[in-house]
């Protein structure tokens, strides 16, 4: 029996693939640097980044050096919120959550999702939202998903994990979870709702 439901955010409840991409190409438009040049000095901080070992305030000024000008910190925020939502998936969540605990588990940074959590107003769908850099693990390891499937109250085998990475699922169905690539190309929410049925879960409407 399926009792929760997970999303990925970045390339299933957005529609750009990454966050980075989003980030990299909001600094490159407001500061009117290549997007290369902006990911090429942020991304080396990526990892540490993800993982919660530093945030961007910890390494704004050093990531901006290689660029030849301080860009202001303060555009980050402009960025996130840049973040291009997939309303579709939106409203099959909110669909989903009439029958199912739907949360979020996503590699990502813990400032960024702290933003978009109360900009996009997350919490009112989504529960548990289980980032990256809060548990200290990514999707190629068990913890992030024994975290939120603890948090939700669920075994592994009772929940649905949707990415749009094949090799974020590998571990997730290690685990026992059932799991769902999402070409985020296509963006076929139809043939979503198809395979989260064909797993025996209840879609009203």
């Amino acid at each position: 029996m399926i009792r929760a439901i997970f999303f990925d955010y970045d390339g299933v409840l957005t529609t750009d693939k990454s966050g980075s991409l989003t980030t990299y190409r909001y600094l490159s438009k407001a500061s009117g640097i290549a997007l290369s040049a902006i990911s090429a000095a942020i991304s080396p901080y990526e990892d540490d980044l993800l993982m919660g070992r530093s945030s961007h305030a910890q390494v704004w000024r050093k990531a901006c050096e290689p660029l030849g000008k301080a860009l202001d910190i303060s555009l980050l925020a402009a960025a996130f919120e840049s973040t291009p939502l997939n309303t579709s998936m939106f409203s099959l969540a909110g669909r989903l959550r009439t029958h199912y605990s739907v949360g979020i588990i996503t590699d990502n940074k813990k400032d960024r999702m702290d933003h978009l959590r109360k900009h996009q107003g997350l919490d009112s769908l989504f529960s548990p939202i289980v980032v990256s850099a809060e548990v200290g693990s990514g999707k190629r390891g068990q913890e992030i998903f024994l975290h939120a499937t603890s948090c939700a109250g669920v075994e592994p085998d009772e929940s649905i994990f949707i990415d749009n990475s094949e090799a974020n699922l590998v571990v997730a169905r290690a685990l026992g979870m059932h799991v769902i690539f999402h070409d985020d190309e296509k963006n076929d929410v139809g043939s979503l709702k198809e395979r989260l049925e064909l797993l025996g879960a209840c879609i009203d409407g």
